[in-house]
């Protein structure tokens, strides 16, 4: 937690502008302190490197180099350390274990990172992200996701399995049976989490019903050390929604957790967590978060407001291709690289720092049409601008490299390590 933040921030009022102006409280925020957030979204006040320019318009830290091919995925090394430490230290204090979620950024470097910082492994999406983190020396993972194996899903685990300590999700008494005849006889023991449905109307199973799928999984001789969740539905457009997401996970997972304990099996792990609901957790029934789009954050995070502009670590930089009218220009950047996620808090297809009252109305493969307001000035044909995705997930993953820029210089180019590695 920033301290100079929550003081700064008490009682402060800030226009946010997404295409719609909405007036947002400031009451105390600490980004991430893991206590209780206030129950309204809220925008965090100024970091040092933050400028605040006239008429409220802000910059974040980013600063695009000259002479930059694009569009391109940009990341400032240092807001992502700041991230990474910030929210490493505050599962710490509040004593929680970290396994952040890996495919918000699926980049080794990044991985190491928050390693480093002391997270006790990496949670990933899929049989193939786990197989590139392994290759690059990461012996600690948990596939978030209820597996279901055909052959060539079976071996691949199967190798995995000998290679690298592994957690797998499973929801179903079918899924769990095939799991266990796919890792009989690994070199290390799987581990298995069984997943509840928090409210997300995902996938996961009641909390009354683990029992039922956990004694299938440890018969068929797999390790059931606990129960894991997704709070979905934290990202509802309301300011009660993490707040309610968070005590939803509370309740069934402690309700899944006990439903294992009371067939005795030994529950060490209960998993929840996303970057909207972290910060407000209680210590508790959960004791490991699986925060990931926390290390960039993105426009969708800044809209709910946890994060403010300093802590956005990641932009896709686009050239400005076309001004057909004053209130108008077009971008090199499209859906093949922005990705096509909306979001209720986000009105268009990413959020502008230099133009926070333009909205992306329009995109396509290739092209992103900009609008703005009348009277805002809009940026010369040719020049550079920066765009903030509304989920960071999917750009990354459709990109083959992130480049790495401080004081608007390429000091390093990152392989996105497990690049379409979907399945």
């Amino acid at each position: 937690m920033h301290e100079g933040l929550s003081q700064a921030g008490y009682g402060r009022r800030w226009a946010v502008t997404f295409g719609v102006s909405l007036a947002l409280e400031v009451v105390s925020i600490g980004t991430w302190d893991l206590g209780r957030w206030p129950s309204g979204p809220g925008l965090p006040t100024c970091h040092d490197h933050l400028d605040v320019l006239h008429g409220g318009r802000q910059e974040m830290a980013i600063l695009l180099p000259d002479g930059l091919a694009t569009p391109a995925l940009v990341v400032d090394p240092d807001v992502l350390e700041s991230n990474i430490e910030r929210m490493a230290e505050a599962s710490r204090v509040r004593g929680f274990a970290l396994r952040p979620h890996a495919k918000a950024h699926k980049c080794a470097q990044i991985g190491d990172l928050q390693l480093q910082a002391g997270a006790r492994g990496l949670s990933v999406a899929t049989i193939g992200e786990a197989e590139a983190f392994a290759r690059v020396g990461v012996d600690d993972l948990f596939i978030a996701y209820p597996v279901w194996l055909d052959v060539d899903k079976a071996r691949r685990l199967r190798r995995l399995a000998d290679d690298a300590a592994l957690r797998v999700g499973v929801e179903s008494v079918e899924g769990a049976q095939r799991l266990g005849n796919a890792v009989r006889g690994s070199a290390r023991p799987v581990e298995v989490l069984v997943e509840v449905d928090s409210g997300s109307r995902r996938t996961g199973v009641q909390p009354h019903m683990a029992g039922e799928v956990g004694k299938a999984a440890a018969d068929a001789g797999l390790d059931v050390v606990g129960v894991f969740t997704f709070p979905g539905h934290g990202y509802g457009h309301d300011a009660q929604a993490r707040e309610r997401a968070a005590r939803d996970e509370e309740r069934t997972l402690g309700q899944a957790a006990q439903a294992l304990r009371d067939l005795g099996l030994d529950v060490r792990t209960v998993s929840g967590g996303s970057t909207p609901t972290v910060g407000q957790w209680r210590p508790g029934a959960v004791n490991e978060l699986r925060p990931g789009v926390y290390v960039f954050n993105d426009a969708t995070q800044l809209a709910i407001g946890t994060c403010g502009v300093e802590d956005l670590a990641l932009v896709a930089a686009a050239t400005v291709i076309s001004v057909p009218a004053p209130d108008r220009f077009v971008l090199d950047v499209g859906s093949k690289a922005l990705g096509s996620d909306r979001s209720s808090w986000v009105t268009g297809h990413g959020y502008l720092p230099r133009f926070p009252q333009g909205s992306i109305t329009g995109l396509w493969e290739h092209h992103a049409v900009v609008r703005l307001p009348e009277g805002v000035r809009g940026p010369r044909l040719g020049s550079v601008v920066a765009v903030v995705p509304n989920h960071i997930c999917t750009p990354v993953n459709l990109a083959d490299e992130l480049l790495v820029v401080r004081d608007r210089k390429v000091i390093d180019r990152w392989q996105v390590t497990a690049r379409g590695a979907n399945t």
